[in-house]
Formats: structure tokens, C-alpha cells, sequence
């Protein structure tokens, strides 16, 4: 599975990429604000993104749409720190399938990933 990470602080990146290696995941791309997002998901097809919501050039909300109009079948996990209802409400509306308050723990963001992909029911379905 191949994962993409948008965030316009680079310590978030290099915590976001580490916890997703230490669990075996392959991160493909990163970018650092909405529009580089956009071009980067086009180009690497990533199936799941982690993105941001606040960020300059681009707000998340605007890329996840962007993204998803040509790339439906990607995932999103809205990440922000602001945890207020508008802002999930927008992130939903825009597609997203999932969100996460920063400051989060790693639990927390492989729980997204986990229950987005349904790992429980593949394995099953894996092995009939």
C-alpha cells in the first residue's frame, strides 16, 4: 500500500513517515501544502493521504477535493489541529474519510489507517 503525507510542517512529516515505516508501511510521497499535493497524488497515485488541513497555497479541504475528483478511489485522513466541528464537517464534505486531532498518538493515526482499510476483513477474506 502505497502512502502519501501533506503537511505543512516538517517535524509533523518526519513523525508522521516514521510511524508509518515502523508499521511496515511504504511512504511514496510527501508534500509541504495543498497545491503540491494535488500534482504530487496525480503523479504517484498514493492510496491513502494523510493530509493536512491548514496549510498555505492550498487548505487541505480544497486539495482533498481537487484530489478527489480525479483520483476517487484514494483514501484521505483529514489531520489538523483544530479540533472543531466545522472543520470535520468540511473535511467530510469534501471527502475525506476519516479524521485525526494533532496532537495525536501513533495508536491513534495506525487506528485511522486500520479502520479505513478494514485490515481485519482482508486478512479474512485472504485466506477462504
Amino acid at each position: 500500500m502505497k502512502i502519501m503525507i501533506v503537511d505543512d510542517a516538517p517535524f509533523m512529516l518526519e513523525i508522521q513517515r516514521t510511524i508509518l515505516e515502523s508499521a511496515g508501511y511504504k511512504v511514496i510521497a510527501e508534500a509541504a501544502n495543498g497545491k503540491d499535493a494535488v500534482g504530487l497524488a496525480l503523479r504517484t497515485r498514493p492510496d491513502v493521504i494523510l493530509m493536512d488541513m491548514v496549510m498555505p497555497e492550498k487548505s487541505g479541504v480544497d486539495a482533498a477535493r481537487e484530489i478527489l475528483e480525479k483520483l476517487p478511489k484514494t483514501k484521505i485522513i483529514a489531520i489538523s489541529t483544530l479540533d472543531q466541528e466545522s472543520m470535520v464537517l468540511k473535511a467530510l464534505d469534501a471527502g475525506c474519510k476519516s479524521y485525526v486531532v494533532k496532537p495525536f498518538e501513533k495508536a491513534e493515526l495506525l487506528g485511522a489507517i486500520d479502520q479505513l482499510l478494514d485490515k481485519n476483513q482482508h486478512v479474512e477474506t485472504a485466506y477462504e
